[in-house]
């Protein structure tokens, strides 16, 4: 749909209206009592939610390239059907298909509370089914309240079981990587990167970001706390859904991402709600999954 036909069917006055975005991609952009955020329609994904007085939770990269068949690196990317890079074809896009497409509009509304509700919708179509043989139906549910819901569901609406990653792969937005720690990840197994034949149990009780770090913390459900004494505040992340945490910065290796500043690993770090490695998902003809993360100012 055109902007003027999203904002005709499902603009909500004085909370909810849609615009062109950077890379012409249509944005709906939410305002109400609690926060202001915004959403791409490309990629279902969540790229700003900032609480009334508050600097905003979510990062984004200032090199982020919005462009069709690219990912947008920052806010809270979808990784769907696969977590990384795909386990068999190397030239099939990381992280899916989820983040490089367009998502509809199928709802929004105003929820009791007074929080703004936005559902997205993505089907299977020829593109994905070349990726990935499976007939699928995904939804994307965000909440913006007082804190930020994000939910990604999917359906298996083929007649064979599926089995899949995901992740919301969420960029937050710190004042100095120097000044965060993470708390809930203590005595919780993790491995670093790709490899996973060495496997390290957490000692410490609260994880600081001193190198390049990509943790990926397995059967963990529990919240985490980031701690950023620069903006003064307490950010806390909590999931639905997920029985895997990633915790990732890349420090010096972002001068070799195109779409990454030097720099740019300073004010972010990301803290993820997955299900991969010995936590994949499997699901039955007819069947749903869905994977949450809410995150607030404590």
């Amino acid at each position: 749909m055109d902007i003027q036909t999203l904002n005709s069917k499902y603009a909500l006055a004085g909370q909810l209206t849609f615009t062109e975005g950077k890379g012409f991609f249509p944005m709906a952009v939410i305002e109400n009592q609690f926060a202001k955020c915004e959403v791409s329609l490309y990629g279902a994904q969540v790229l700003s939610y900032q609480p009334k007085g508050q600097q905003d939770l979510l990062w984004m990269s200032d090199a982020s390239m919005f462009q069709a068949g690219k990912a947008i690196r920052g806010g809270i990317p979808i990784c769907f059907p696969w977590f990384g890079p795909h386990e068999t074809d190397t030239q099939k896009p990381m992280h899916g298909f989820a983040r490089l497409l367009t998502w509809n509009v199928t709802e929004t509304s105003t929820l009791v509370n007074g929080a703004t509700q936005l559902k997205l919708n993505l089907n299977n179509k020829p593109v994905t089914l070349e990726m990935w043989p499976f007939p699928f139906e995904a939804e994307v549910v965000v909440v913006v309240g007082d804190t930020l819901e994000v939910t990604l569901s999917y359906s298996n609406s083929g007649n064979k079981t599926f089995v899949c990653s995901d992740a919301l792969h969420t960029y937050f937005n710190v004042s100095d990587i120097a000044n965060v720690s993470i708390a809930g990840l203590t005595g919780t197994k993790y491995f670093v990167g790709p490899d996973k034949d060495k496997v390290y149990t957490q000692t410490e009780q609260l994880l600081t970001i001193q190198k390049e770090e990509n943790r990926r913390y397995i059967d963990h459900t529990g919240d985490c706390i980031i701690e950023d004494t620069g903006y003064n505040r307490k950010i806390r992340v909590v999931k639905k859904g997920s029985k895997v945490t990633v915790v990732w910065n890349p420090w010096d290796g972002a001068k070799n991402m195109a779409d990454m500043l030097p720099d740019g690993y300073k004010t972010m770090i990301c803290v993820e709600a997955v299900n991969a490695y010995n936590n994949m998902v499997s699901v039955n003809p007819g069947q749903s999954f869905s994977v949450s993360t809410i995150i607030g100012v404590v």
